[in-house]
């Protein structure tokens, strides 16, 4: 059998609702509806760790946060962990990238004069960036390089908006006016074009193709027509409580959330309630708009490999690095321990996917970890013992894994390496300013290692409204959930020699069988 092309798809800040295939009111996605037609989507997919350099670690390494310890943006993946480029690599793939990783390098392992060392930003190691002048860490480059030949003035500001509309932006908010830079010069068209480009190069080859897409990730502003797609009036009420008061007061931590909004551009804070406010719809609206672009660059990208034949021959795993707020809770961004957060589309189109199984939907809880195990099974690859996913091939064949997960998990850390002014506020140490939740069909438990926990009754309260925690009637129920927390975390703790015990010249190894997901 010839080995199956591979190809990963990563959008940013995607929430899992905003898809009309997933019962969205409003935004259209009618490509990747038909991806999820041909393949299985995973209705209740998690990200493990945002932000996006955290959540890439732990969904190129298979591993979760509290293993990996990549706990935020800039933070090093430890050099002693594989990852996913790495190991298509043994089964005589090339692994490339459109797009970024938003790796940082182990310094340990690096000279100190090597530039690696000070970036920020690199390319996961093992993996080859694709777009010519753009080596070091992203597509950017090369795509500034384009945007000055193309003679835009602002390639260097290439989210500048047209001025034009400044009128109208009064009126909408700061996110309405268009981009000066053309929809099809844009970023999302300029990666999807570079995936393109691979897939001629490569026509008729096994190939690895990471696709890192930008979009939806702020700024939220986007080109024409896209900026107008969806009118303001329409899009679906924000889920909160009536002011931002009393949401800042469900929790020691939310007021510090809602002092730091992600909010690019800058939306009016001196509302009523989002739902009045033109600015904070509009900015709604515009999201979906980059949605909407980014599914017809999918299409796009599906009509070249289905003209090249190799669609069906390929595999496609599409998801997002987390999710977005997108007002609720009166919270942009995704540093928060709510769902919306963390909960992202996920879509795998698979040559082994079962004519029972084509257009399904699964309701088991995935994660981000499950994503390697499910790309190196593909292709014959043993799953390394750091892993802490599974692979979902058994869901694609029509089946059921002999056991499963019954909740999902993640965790956010929250701690400021510059200084100690979030150790200072709630006078915790720097390793105490985090989080980790576990949640089922039913509860979600939010364990602070330094502040009072969270907890909801989600079967009576799916949008996180009401905090229980500490409430005698539930007492019982928030207690169950913590020593399942607690279970969660002893039992996966790193395991890649746990398994293994030497005596007299000879290695004996358990199981992968006997391990639990």
């Amino acid at each position: 059998m010839t080995p199956p092309n591979i190809l990963l798809i990563t959008a940013d800040q995607f929430r899992a609702d905003s898809m009309s295939g997933a019962g969205h009111p409003l935004v259209k996605t009618p490509h990747l509806d038909r991806l999820a037609e041909d393949g299985v989507r995973f209705a209740q997919h998690y990200s493990q760790c945002p932000p996006c350099g955290p959540s890439r670690t732990s969904l190129l390494t298979g591993m979760y946060q509290m293993n990996h310890r990549s706990v935020q943006n800039g933070t090093p993946l430890d050099g002693a962990f594989t990852n996913l480029a790495e190991l298509v690599r043994t089964a005589r793939y090339t692994p490339w990238l459109v797009g970024y990783t938003d790796t940082t390098l182990d310094p340990r392992r690096l000279h100190p004069n090597d530039p690696r060392a000070g970036r920020y930003e690199e390319l996961l190691p093992g993996i080859q960036q694709f777009a010519p002048g753009s080596e070091e860490c992203s597509t950017d480059p090369a795509w500034w390089a384009q945007l000055r030949e193309l003679g835009y003035d602002c390639w260097n500001d290439p989210f500048r908006q047209k001025p034009e509309y400044a009128a109208a932006a009064q009126a909408k908010g700061p996110t309405y006016a268009p981009t000066i830079v053309k929809a099809e010069h844009g970023l999302t068209a300029f990666t999807a074009d570079q995936a393109l480009r691979f897939f001629r190069q490569y026509a008729g080859a096994s190939w690895f193709l990471h696709l890192s897409f930008q979009r939806p990730h702020p700024p939220f502003v986007v080109a024409e027509p896209y900026h107008d797609l969806y009118r303001l009036e329409d899009v679906p009420d924000f889920v909160c409580l009536p002011t931002r008061a009393e949401e800042s007061a469900t929790h020691p931590f939310m007021p510090f959330r809602l002092e730091r909004l992600e909010m690019n551009p800058k939306l009016p804070l001196d509302i009523s309630h989002p739902n009045d406010s033109p600015a904070w719809r509009q900015a709604r609206a515009t999201y979906y708009g980059l949605i909407t672009e980014l599914d017809h660059h999918i299409g796009r990208l599906v009509a070249a490999l289905k003209q090249l034949g190799a669609y069906d021959d390929t595999l496609i795993v599409f998801t997002s690095d987390h999710a977005e707020m997108l007002g609720d809770h009166w919270c942009w961004g995704k540093e928060t321990p709510f769902d919306a957060a963390v909960r992202v589309p996920m879509i795998v189109k698979s040559p082994l996917v079962t004519q029972s199984a084509r257009g399904g939907v699964v309701d088991a809880f995935t994660e981000h970890v499950d994503v390697t195990p499910t790309v190196l099974d593909h292709i014959g690859v043993d799953v390394p013992l750091q892993c802490d996913g599974r692979s979902l091939r058994p869901f694609l064949e029509g089946g059921q894994p002999a056991k499963w997960r019954d909740a999902a998990h993640w965790d956010f850390d929250f701690r400021n390496i510059n200084d100690e002014s979030v150790e200072g506020r709630f006078g915790i140490s720097i390793d105490e300013c985090c989080l980790a939740v576990v949640r089922t069909t039913k509860q979600k438990y939010v364990h602070f290692a330094g502040l009072p926990p969270l907890y909801y009754d989600i079967a009576d309260d799916p949008t996180e409204l009401r905090n229980l925690s500490g409430q005698p009637a539930h007492a019982a129920a928030e207690r169950d959930m913590a020593r399942r927390m607690l279970n969660w975390r002893m039992a996966f703790n790193r395991r890649e020699l746990t398994g293994i015990r030497l005596r007299d010249g000879t290695q004996f190894h358990a199981a992968r069988s006997r391990r639990i997901v």
